[in-house]
């Protein structure tokens, strides 16, 4: 499984990041590295909590990061 985190800054100055292969993995960070690695920690949550409910299978996983400034 490959997964992206696309991160840009919000008019505001907050950044969000998400990761679109998984839906509702989205965080705000006030800086671009903090909404990065929450969004890559709740990535890992979502995909771990898949797993344990049998939901899903384990899977390698790739993570690409995308920053729009």
């Amino acid at each position: 499984m490959n997964l992206s985190i696309e991160c840009e800054r919000e008019q505001d100055g907050r950044w969000v990041a998400e990761v679109p292969e998984l839906p509702g993995v989205l965080v705000y960070g006030a800086t671009a590295e903090e909404a990065m690695g929450k969004a890559e920690a709740l990535a890992l949550r979502v995909m771990a909590e898949r797993i344990e409910s049998g939901e899903s299978r384990p899977v390698p996983i790739s993570i690409r990061v995308s920053a729009a400034a």
